[in-house]
């Protein structure tokens, strides 16, 4: 059996706050095999993004460790690429520039790198946009943009911290149909971060549920449903039924908790 692509033991993240310590993440557990496709869920300070932000090498943990392709991830590494919100585009550069950003700092060669830009443009629907700038597209085409900026690089391991929450539902749809796609094309590694029950349940393979505020492992939901996936189906309603029951639950705390310092 070959080891996880992602392998986290007792994390646990604190940050000093004005009023003391902060704890964010709790102990937190978790195996993520490669190829695998698994979605991070839970109420609004659960810790998500900050799992996903240690993953990365972004934060080191306070204690615990968290493994990235066989190797500690103590600092951002060309085995994982992360997708943002917020597009995180260079406006000043065009689309192809921006896609071509990471090649050209890995020092591949012009011609090769315009070879994989080319590829990614076509895969993602781009072909025809590679000379307009992030300012003339739609937030759609945007966040085609960046999700083909990291697969240029080629990582084993890709995160993506709710790319499609700004985006209208249409949108989001296609998006998550071209994800899935990409994934089962590629054979890489998602972990994908969401506040979105129907959306964690349309894409995972499995969906942790975490606590609220520390952040902790509550609950790991298998979805062993076929793809494509019909989010009408009382299949996928009876999954999508038990994550929402999870997260209810610690959604109640976090509300409980806001009300305790109004």
């Amino acid at each position: 059996m070959s080891a996880p692509a992602i392998h986290a033991r007792g994390v646990r993240v604190a940050y000093s706050g004005g009023e003391g310590e902060v704890l964010a993440l709790d102990g937190i557990d978790l195996d993520v095999a490669r190829g695998e496709f698994v979605c991070l869920l839970g109420p609004s300070g659960c810790g998500k993004s900050t799992f996903l932000n240690a993953v990365a090498g972004f934060v080191r943990p306070t204690a615990g460790s968290v493994f990235a392709s066989g190797r500690e991830a103590l600092s951002p590494g060309p085995d994982r690429a992360m997708v943002f919100q917020e597009y995180a585009l260079f406006p000043w550069m065009t689309v192809e520039e921006n896609v071509a950003f990471g090649l050209a700092t890995k020092g591949v060669p012009r011609e090769a790198a315009g070879r994989v830009v080319s590829e990614w443009l076509e895969k993602l629907h781009l072909a025809g946009f590679g000379g307009r700038y992030p300012k003339d597209l739609s937030g759609g085409m945007r966040q085609r943009v960046a999700i083909a900026r990291v697969l240029a690089i080629d990582p084993e391991i890709l995160l993506l911290d709710e790319p499609f929450g700004a985006l209208d539902a249409l949108t989001r749809r296609n998006l998550q149909d071209e994800l899935l796609r990409i994934w089962a094309g590629t054979g890489k590694t998602v972990l994908f971060v969401t506040h979105g029950i129907e959306e964690s349940v349309y894409l995972a393979d499995r969906v942790v549920v975490m606590t609220y505020r520390p952040g902790t492992v509550k609950e790991v939901v298998p979805v062993a449903l076929p793809r494509p996936r019909d989010p009408s189906s009382p299949e996928f309603n009876a999954v999508a039924r038990r994550v929402s029951e999870l997260v209810m639950v610690e959604q109640a705390r976090q509300e409980e908790d806001e009300l305790r310092e109004a």
